[in-house]
């Protein structure tokens, strides 16, 4: 049986969320910022056995809206049609999964069998298809150890030149984070949210103590700010910016070492570093840096199983797909302006 869930169900939403898009409170936040938010429970008599959050995206200039529906467990077909009857409902004309399901011989035949049962499209991606994740059940010693050489002579650099890190949730904390933020997509040339979104967010998962905001500080100067969530023993590391000052010090190095220790205290068991590039990274990409930076730390690259758009109308949604890849073009046109 599928159906909506109701402020009782928060608790057990939470206990079986996949990720923190799928928490209850990532759903409130996007309710903040004027997203209609879908809570479904898939239940027998015996039990909650799935969870999904949905967000639904009005496409500009239309009538017609998107689904998203990230990091769940990969729907079965019951759930399937009980989303799809939702959407037409909601005039969408498709629903974008991406499962927080790593990459295996049964997840792939699930999705198969859903292919020949239901109209899935695989999707152009909003969430990367690979993460690094960090194992952080183990011993400091063990961790350190298993670090990249530079890595772990960059963070004790850190410690030796006397950058701080501390956890700063106020006011002052998220204007610091806001301005590194402006100066991080400046310099890297891609796009972000803006700070209304920003401030949302972090006043809705701070609030609710599901998040953190951490800087490091260097003589008296904010260096790098970090956003960092946990749920369900998981780690997680959203979202980081930092300035272009000071950078012989390795404020980043020590941050990453400090939040893992943070996790652990916390009693998480997994790091999860939100998003890296596949596993012949080009080293010409912008992302390039990011992904050298987490790797560097011992984490193993996951890859899980992509994106999957369950397609409502195939008329509007191959209209939708030629406007996005022309949107894109202009994006990345404008990028190059930005630098």
């Amino acid at each position: 049986m599928i159906r909506e869930a109701t402020e009782k169900d928060q608790k057990i939403f939470n206990t079986l969320a996949r990720h923190p898009l799928q928490s209850w409170q990532w759903g409130d936040f996007r309710k903040e910022t004027g997203v209609l938010v879908t809570r479904l429970i898939q239940e027998t008599e015996l039990k909650v056995q799935a969870v999904y959050q949905i967000t639904w995206h009005r496409i500009p200039k239309t009538n017609r809206f998107i689904g998203y529906c990230p990091k769940s467990v990969i729907p079965d077909d019951e759930a399937l049609r009980a989303i799809a009857s939702l959407a037409q409902k909601r005039r969408a004309i498709m629903v974008k999964f991406e499962p927080n399901e790593k990459v295996s011989e049964v997840a792939l035949k699930k999705i198969g069998v859903l292919s020949e049962q239901f109209d899935l499209a695989k999707g152009k991606p909003l969430f990367t298809k690979y993460s690094f994740q960090l194992d952080i059940s183990k011993s400091e010693e063990e961790l350190l150890k298993g670090m990249h050489q530079k890595t772990r002579y960059n963070l004790r650099l850190a410690e030796k030149k006397g950058v701080q890190i501390v956890e700063d949730n106020s006011e002052k904390g998220f204007e610091e984070y806001w301005k590194l933020m402006e100066v991080t997509t400046k310099r890297q040339g891609f796009f972000a949210h803006g700070k209304n979104y920003h401030r949302k967010m972090w006043q809705t998962m701070i609030g609710t103590k599901m998040g953190h905001l951490f800087k490091a500080v260097y003589e008296g100067e904010t260096l790098t700010t970090w956003v960092l969530f946990e749920l369900n023993d998981v780690l997680y590391y959203p979202y980081g910016a930092s300035s272009d000052r000071h950078r012989e010090v390795m404020a980043n190095n020590l941050m990453m070492w400090e939040a893992i220790k943070f996790g652990k205290k916390q009693g998480a068991k997994l790091f999860d570093l939100w998003g890296s590039l596949g596993p012949n990274p080009d080293i010409k990409d912008p992302w390039y840096g990011f992904h050298r930076f987490k790797q560097g730390f011992g984490a193993e690259l996951q890859e899980f199983v992509g994106s999957y758009d369950l397609v409502i109308n195939r008329t509007e949604y191959r209209l939708y797909e030629w406007a996005e890849k022309t949107r894109w073009v202009l994006l990345k046109i404008l990028a190059k302006f930005r630098k």
